[in-house]
């Protein structure tokens, strides 16, 4: 088991590969290199014959006519020894057989001869010499004997060196460019487990450090949304806490009978609004963990933004007025069709308005805005809520939409709610096809935009000319 695993890492492969390619390499250094230095070694062969030639030409020159002699046998048996077989023509005849015809020929015509000629059967390479009165020495070496023997004697060990060096670097090359795997590798296990402060060495080959950079990012990343996860259910179990607590206590009195006749009354009122307030948190907190669902419940239809504002507006008037807030709307006389759930969008300007009136003090304006996109930005409406009250800050801007972020922020500062309002406002217009901008009003406070798309046909299509109209 352990060899089969083996066999498929990384490590093994590239090694495998390394190895193969120095095989590869090493016979086609062969293919090419054997034939280069078998030509090599023919040519010196032959360099040597003809040198030979001329010496026992030079050396039988005076001899040859006083028949077969001890200098021409000790001659003989010196060429023999080197591999390389002597005749002697005399008067035009070979001493023994076994040349071809025309070379003894060429020699007692008083000609040399050089060249490839098959001798008793056999290839050979031939040197030949001619001698006065139709003599000659004839000298003959066989044309493949030893000559590749030699050849491969000479090449087998380079080869076999580069073969290993080839292997022995494959297998060190594996292991570096493994490595920074393995690590990646170690460094996921160890965030599967949880541990969160694990990072990895930033190390080339580049693809490698692209790696090791993108897990160390997510390891930040992961311990970032923890720890935010971490501060968002210990907010929300405070806000959960409170009402309970209240609910609890009125109870309890009312079981010890604590709570008299006349303040039963009071007791119940307190326990219902409590009670909503606890309804209106888990409400938010389910439709917050299934707003990314498929089966999530949205019914977008023609709705008239104008109509909606308006009832919103006039729902909300009494409540304004009655902290002391000063309402304001700016709604055009006709209408602006969108394409939406007006059950949701009423959902997203009631939570705005109700976090607005939490902050905004008395003779402070809220305002209500609903207005046709134009030239330049995308076919729809866009309404807005604007307040006088405290405002954010550019930071807040960057985490407004995060769950339980500005709860974090303002908590003990200023009124603040569950800090799950926003974000499912931002999730709930973003499921409509929408967009939700913050920024700051003119009226000293923050702004909260919402884009929403036209209903088909409600206006003329301009085009590429439509920009982002969350920015109004």
């Amino acid at each position: 088991m352990r060899w089969h695993r083996l066999g498929r890492t990384l490590t093994a492969r590239a090694v495998g590969v390394s190895c193969a390619v120095a095989l590869v390499s090493v016979l086609v250094t062969a293919l090419v290199a054997i034939p280069l230095a078998t030509r090599s070694a023919e040519r010196q062969a032959r360099e040597a014959l003809v040198a030979q030639a001329r010496l026992a030409a030079e050396a039988l020159r005076p001899r040859i006519d006083r028949g077969r002699t001890v200098d021409e046998e000790r001659i003989i048996r010196q060429l023999r020894n080197q591999g390389i077989d002597a005749y002697l023509v005399r008067a035009g005849r070979a001493d023994r057989p076994g040349l071809p015809p025309e070379v003894v020929d060429r020699v007692a015509a008083g000609r040399n001869f050089s060249g490839r000629r098959a001798v008793a059967g056999e290839p050979a390479m031939i040197e030949a010499r001619w001698l006065p009165d139709g003599n000659g020495v004839v000298l003959t070496r066989p044309a493949t004997t030893g000559i590749w023997q030699e050849v491969v004697g000479r090449l087998w060990l380079p080869l076999l060196a580069g073969l290993v060096a080839g292997s022995v670097a494959g297998a060190l090359l594996a292991r570096r460019l493994s490595r920074p795997i393995r690590n990646a590798a170690t460094a996921a296990a160890r965030l599967r487990a949880g541990d969160r402060a694990v990072r990895v060495p930033v190390e080339p080959p580049e693809e490698a450090a692209d790696l090791a950079q993108a897990l160390n990012d997510l390891a930040a990343a992961l311990a970032l949304s923890e720890g935010r996860q971490r501060e968002f259910l210990l907010s929300v179990s405070h806000e959960l806490r409170t009402p309970l607590t209240a609910i609890r206590g009125y109870a309890e009195a009312l079981a010890d009978g604590v709570v008299g006749p006349a303040g039963g009354q009071r007791a119940g009122q307190v326990m219902l609004t409590e009670a909503d307030h606890l309804d209106r948190l888990v409400t938010d907190l389910l439709s917050l963990a299934r707003l990314e669902a498929a089966d999530f419940v949205l019914e977008p239809v023609p709705v008239d933004l104008t109509q909606l504002v308006s009832d919103a507006a006039q729902t909300w008037s009494a409540r304004c007025a009655a902290a002391g807030v000063v309402p304001r709307t700016e709604i055009p006389e006709a209408p602006v069709p969108v394409h939406t759930d007006p059950g949701r969008i009423r959902q997203v300007v009631d939570g705005l308005l109700e976090n607005a009136l939490r902050v905004v003090p008395p003779g402070a304006p809220i305002v209500l805005a609903v207005r046709r996109t134009g030239l330049g930005e995308l076919p729809g409406g866009v309404l807005e809520v604007r307040d006088g009250g405290p405002g954010l800050t550019d930071d807040d801007l960057t985490v407004v939409f995060e769950r339980g972020a500005l709860r974090q922020r303002y908590q003990g500062v200023r009124k603040v709610g569950s800090g799950l309002g926003l974000a499912l406002a931002a999730g709930l217009v973003r499921r409509l096809g929408g967009m939700m901008v913050a920024g700051h009003a003119r009226e000293g406070g923050a702004r909260f935009t919402v884009w929403l798309p036209a209903t088909d046909g409600a206006y003329p299509a301009d085009g590429a000319d439509r920009a982002d109209a969350g920015g109004g």
